[in-house]
């Protein structure tokens, strides 16, 4: 028996190294690489942050007892400058046209803000001017950059608050003789700015904007606090230079969509 044994497994080494050869050769495929998702713009979104900005204001003098009434002043340029806090929201789509891949979208925002400045009206009156409040609408319109980064410009329609101001001539200046009411002027704006998606956390993105806003001439009239009547009244063009900065969180529709570039 033990000779048997002794014969089998000899037959055995000698027979393995043939059935190895006759097997046909093991063949390996590989994967086809994952098609990469770019982030989808389309869809809407609701934003949030805060800038630095700057007000000017052209004013011109005048005495409204006379007709026509009579230019007391020159033209003078005086204006503000703070910080605001912003919120807003809106809603963009994207597209391809050719070769570019394009988003357009409409947004509306309010800032509160505290913008000061210290004019000087009809030579020797002086007070605090603050533009307190502003909102807008409009729209934008861009082109990806790369599929995280878009580049736009921006228009449309913008109110500004503006507080009253209490007015004393120099050096009283603790003694208020006249004011400007408050008034709220309207206009245009136009941007331009980026933004970015984040990658660390699905669907928030980082936007920066500057953005000019120029809201006509408005005749603001002086008022008496002590005496009966004051008869004048500036004739004030204001305008204003923004930078803003937002963490904006997107709503996406839809999903992650593949764009060439």
């Amino acid at each position: 028996m033990k000779k048997l044994l002794l014969a089998l497994s000899a037959v055995a080494a000698f027979a393995a190294p043939a059935f190895a050869a006759d097997l046909p050769a093991r063949t390996y495929s590989k994967a086809p690489p994952p098609v990469a998702a770019t982030v989808n713009w389309t869809g809407c979104y609701v934003a949030g942050g805060g800038g630095y900005g700057l007000w000017n204001q052209e004013n011109t003098g005048y005495d409204d007892r006379t007709v026509p009434r009579t230019q007391l002043t020159a033209t003078m340029t005086a204006g503000g400058r703070g910080y605001f806090g912003t919120v807003g929201g809106g809603c963009d789509y994207q597209f391809g046209l050719g070769t570019w891949n394009l988003v357009v979208g409409a947004f509306g925002d309010y800032d509160f803000a505290s913008m000061k400045g210290n004019p000087i009206y009809l030579d020797d009156l002086r007070g605090q001017e603050k533009l307190s409040s502003q909102w807008s609408v409009g729209g934008r319109i861009g082109a990806l950059v790369t599929p995280n980064l878009l580049t736009y410009f921006s228009a449309g329609y913008t109110e500004a608050k503006f507080d009253r101001v209490n007015l004393a001539y120099f050096p009283f200046l603790s003694v208020t003789r006249l004011y400007i009411g408050a008034q709220t002027y309207d206009g245009y704006f136009l941007g331009s700015g980026a933004e970015y998606a984040l990658n660390f956390l699905p669907g928030l993105f980082w936007k920066t904007e500057y953005r000019f806003s120029d809201f006509g001439t408005k005749n603001n009239p002086f008022i008496p606090v002590l005496a009966a009547v004051a008869g004048g009244s500036e004739d004030s063009h204001k305008y204003t230079h923004t930078v803003r900065s937002e963490l904006v969180y997107r709503f996406n529709w839809g999903g992650p969509v593949v764009a060439k570039y």
